[in-house]
């Protein structure tokens, strides 16, 4: 039934283009991945006993002056490995139906929003991830004069995917408003100083049917925000406080939660720079007590470390956002040098490496995370509270979980060649963001990569990386985890349409000979306006894939992947 109703809908899109009747508009996306896998037990890959696996949708969206409406057809036949193993068969992955206009936007259904920065609420999707917390139920946003706008939401967290959608046993709901000062007052419209407030309350329902303990079946968390804009100079704040709630995550224990989030930034031409803060102490908050993983969250931690993309760098030692409790810090700076005017050329490397008439950019990023202070209370055992410790915002622990310094250096050499190089120094504390099996306490690395791209003409351009990871040693003198890595890469764009490229990752620092192994993989691809094709085949390692502060990870697998994108 829900599948007929998305092909007339594709009919009635197709009956528009044909016979130019006004009944609205359809767009959308779809997107296959297929995987035919064998098992190759010198990486540790084994084939599922199905040999294929894949991962399908197709998004519908249709619109008809104010009404809009859409849905999403999955399937799981089974799923990737490494995707959550509550995804499997095939349905509607989510369905809706609404209305908007100038000041009133109402949706029935699923929906994705957030509150601010999404520490109290936010609901989306991430499918490289295999994570959507979509809201079924109602949303209703409202802006009752320009500047002002209340956002009202009421609902079911998205669990699983058993032939169609199970929802979380819990009930979200949730305010949020938000005034910006100088479209909302006449008087304020020209000044400088732009200012935006905003203020948000959650609450959660789910029954009481733990035996050992006496649960709040209602949790509210509640906080404020603020953002702030003066010519050059940007900031924003935010603090979201959550009352007792007892978890898998933290134990069941009785204590109150925070969050506290802080950016503050610098831009002009050439240059930016921005600073970040955040404190979370006891801040898992699911619509489901009893749930794990990135399952059912109601809300969305905001990571403060660089999102990086060479493969060596983000993939083998990412960190993962702590919700129990972590303080981290940020600090980034981006700098531009000046052009170099024709009759101000000298022709020296400096001048070369620097400015020219393609200046060079340079990137220097710090981040850290340390574990929050949490001062032990001294329980009575007659007393239930089960308040077991106090901790104030910002007052760490001493603890790292992570560090990171990096710095990359972009320039266009000449008209034909652009060069990226790079350095990280990454430290990750194994004992608490656990990124591997194989190795206990802080993990050091260095990293360096090469990044250089070569235009031959207008058509073909090739590209090619060298990265290497130098892993620290133990107390004994001996590599961490799996030692030393090297990835080369070699890519060539024919525009507009193919791309061919080949990737090895070898291993070669690792301290057990016959696991010095190359993981080697080919690409192949072709772009036809608004569809894409690829076909991998090779070796693929384990790790983890990692966006914002959100992991799952990924075994290692031998074999053939087709995928397919289009947008209509």
């Amino acid at each position: 039934m829900h599948t007929s109703k998305i092909l007339l809908c594709l009919f009635l899109g197709s009956s528009n283009l044909l016979f130019g009747q006004n009944i609205g508009s359809i767009k959308g996306n779809a997107e296959t991945t297929f995987q035919f896998l064998q098992t190759d037990s010198a990486i540790k890959a084994y084939a599922p006993a199905t040999k294929t696996l894949i991962n399908s949708y197709i998004n519908v969206f249709y619109t008809y002056n104010k009404f809009k409406a859409g849905a999403r057809f999955e399937s799981y036949l089974p799923a990737l490995q490494g995707y959550p193993n509550n995804f499997a068969g095939n349905g509607l992955g989510m369905r809706y139906a609404g209305y908007s206009d100038e000041k009133l936007d109402l949706t029935l259904g699923h929906f994705y929003d957030q509150f601010g920065s999404g520490m109290i609420f936010r609901a989306y999707e991430n499918r490289n991830l295999g994570y959507d917390n979509a809201m079924d139920g109602i949303r209703l946003a409202y802006r009752p004069k320009n500047g002002i706008q209340i956002k009202a939401v009421y609902g079911k967290n998205r669990l699983s995917f058993f032939d169609g959608v199970q929802n979380a046993v819990g009930l979200v709901r949730g305010l949020d408003g938000e005034i910006t000062l100088n479209d909302a007052i006449k008087a304020l419209n020209e000044k400088a100083l732009n200012v935006t407030l905003g203020a948000s309350f959650v609450s959660k329902y789910q029954k009481d049917d733990n035996e050992q303990y006496i649960l709040p079946e209602n949790v509210a968390s509640y906080g404020g925000r603020m953002a702030i804009k003066y010519k050059k100079w940007a900031a924003d704040f935010e603090y979201v406080h959550k009352e007792n709630d007892p978890s898998a995550d933290n134990g069941y224990i009785y204590n109150t939660g925070h969050g506290a989030l802080a950016n503050i930034g610098y831009s002009q031409k050439g240059l930016g720079i921005l600073v970040s803060a955040k404190s979370i102490d006891n801040f898992s908050y699911r619509s489901d007590r009893t749930q794990d993983l990135q399952n059912v969250l109601i809300n969305y931690v905001p990571s403060l470390n660089r999102t990086h993309t060479y493969n060596l760098v983000a993939t083998l030692y990412p960190y993962a956002t702590q919700l129990q409790g972590e303080i981290a810090y940020q600090a980034e700076v981006i700098y531009t040098f000046k052009r170099q005017k024709a009759d101000e050329m000298v022709g020296g490397l400096v001048e070369k490496l620097f400015r020219g008439k393609s200046p060079a950019t340079f990137t220097v990023n710090f981040s850290t995370a340390y574990g929050n202070k949490k001062t032990p209370v001294a329980v009575d055992p007659t007393d239930s509270s089960r308040v077991m410790y106090t901790a104030i915002p910002f007052v760490s622990s001493g603890q790292m979980y992570w560090q990171d310094f990096n710095i990359e250096y972009r320039k266009k050499i000449t008209k034909k060649i652009n060069l990226a190089t790079s350095y990280y120094n990454i430290t990750v504390n194994n004992n608490v963001a656990k990124v591997t099996d194989d190795a206990k306490g802080l993990i050091h690395t260095s990293v360096a990569v090469i990044d250089l791209a070569y235009t031959i003409n207008d058509k073909h351009t090739v590209r090619g990386e060298l990265q290497c990871l130098i892993v620290g040693k133990d107390r004994y003198g001996v590599k961490k985890d799996k030692g030393d890595w090297a990835t080369g890469l070699i890519e060539w764009t024919v525009s507009p349409s193919w791309f061919f490229a080949v990737m090895d990752q070898f291993n070669f620092g690792n301290a057990i000979e016959k696991d010095r192994l190359h993981y080697l993989i080919g690409t192949i691809g072709y772009i036809h306006e608004a569809s894409r094709f690829s076909v991998s085949a090779g070796r693929q390692r384990a790790g983890l894939f990692c966006v914002g502060g959100v992991c799952r990870f990924v075994p290692a697998n031998n074999g053939v992947t087709f995928n397919f994108t289009h947008t209509f």
